[in-house]
């Protein structure tokens, strides 16, 4: 495209139609395994309306904002800040989504409001042939407003187990601290989770970085990785002091470093860092269409390229689809191809290594795996 700025809204809109137009058959049907996905940020517009009309809360897309009457009205107000936000700069842009997207959390109250949140999530995902997902949560965010652990965690463990019962995706839940709150907040929650821990894989940390070094949470991450918790962290892209909190992530959190890495696009920079990750054998969880704002569309292609050439078991993810032009993993797996001019047998890597630095049960990998290869086997099987 030679586009040599950040996307505007309007350009990212075709760019997901002409994605989508060229039917790309193998990227839908391979099995996929997701590992970045936060579950508040799949709150749609329409099931953000919903909630509000059925618990009678006032909507507003930012906080102090204009209260909203209808759906049309919300649907108008988001669609009034995305054209502005490739024109903002970083620290702008990342401010806007951060006050929308905690906005959101308002609408959850019952734990039929985390039914609903969950196996909305859960619904797209199996229609994009989704078998196992990881889905992060906020606890910080709800409790604040006076939310039950136990109206958001039995609402999440029924759409669980029902979407593995009737949708074939099976699930565990990484529940992520707001690096913006501190680590006191932290220890509170990782202490009133534990009667959750046959739900909960792992332990993350997501939301504001700025000023906020990983290390900041060095007590309750080693003391989740003594109870046999995996770990991950977020390294959002081109933020302040980036380079450091991926050095951190990967090598001093806990004593020896996180499991996975959040985002850590930034590594692709810095041959020490990709060393470093490459020692560690880690994971890194990518989310192709949430960078399309902060960089431009070929530096884009060739920071993936990069990571995916010098051998890091990047994953492909959707991040936070509702505030991400409605782009589910597909489109982040349709946009990554396109990007980085991915072979079918490339897709297929990154199908793989989603499954294997994934934190399901070994049978559940085998699984999978076993059925990538038929698919790519079927689309393959006259070469």
């Amino acid at each position: 495209m030679g586009i040599e700025e950040a996307l505007p809204h309007e350009l990212r809109g075709k760019l997901r139609a002409d994605l989508l137009a060229a039917d790309d058959k193998f990227v839908l049907e391979i099995p996929k395994v997701e590992l970045h996905v936060h579950i508040e940020g799949t709150l749609t517009l329409n099931l953000r309306w919903k909630l509000t009309q059925r618990n009678g809360t006032i909507l507003r897309l930012v906080p102090n904002g204009p209260e909203l009457h209808s759906l049309e009205e919300l649907h108008a107000a988001m669609d009034s800040i995305m054209p502005d936000s490739s024109r903002m700069n970083n620290d702008e842009e990342r401010d806007m989504f951060f006050e929308s997207y905690f906005e959101g959390f308002q609408a959850l109250k019952t734990e039929e409001d985390y039914y609903d949140l969950a196996m909305n999530y859960f619904e797209h995902a199996a229609s994009m042939n989704v078998r196992y997902c990881e889905p992060f949560f906020d606890p910080q965010g709800h409790t604040s407003r006076g939310v039950s652990w136990s109206n958001m965690m039995d609402g999440f463990r029924k759409a669980q187990k029902e979407a593995e019962e009737k949708l074939n995706i099976k699930s565990s839940w990484i529940m992520c601290f707001l690096r913006d709150h501190s680590p006191e907040s932290a220890t509170e929650h990782y202490k009133a989770a534990q009667p959750y821990r046959d739900m909960i894989v792992g332990i993350g940390l997501d939301s504001c970085e700025e000023d906020r070094r990983p290390s900041l949470f060095e007590e309750v991450f080693a003391q989740a990785r003594g109870d046999g918790f995996k770990l991950t962290m977020h390294c959002d892209v081109d933020q302040k002091n980036t380079p450091k909190h991926i050095r951190q992530v990967v090598s001093v959190v806990a004593g020896e470093g996180t499991d996975r890495i959040d985002h850590g696009l930034n590594a692709s920079d810095d041959r020490s860092l990709i060393d470093l990750i490459l020692k560690r054998d880690m994971g890194m969880t990518i989310c192709p269409w949430s960078y399309l704002r902060h960089t431009t569309y070929a530096k884009l292609g060739q920071r993936i390229r990069a990571l995916y050439d010098a051998g890091i078991k990047i994953t492909i993810n959707s991040d936070d689809p509702a505030f991400m032009d409605d782009c589910w993993i597909l489109h982040n797996f349709l946009l990554a191809k396109h990007l980085c001019g991915f072979s079918d047998r490339d897709i297929t890597v990154l199908a793989r290594n989603a499954i294997n630095v994934s934190w399901a049960e070994q049978s559940v990998k085998d699984n999978i795996l076993r059925e990538i290869e038929i698919v790519y086997d079927r689309f393959h099987s006259s070469q």
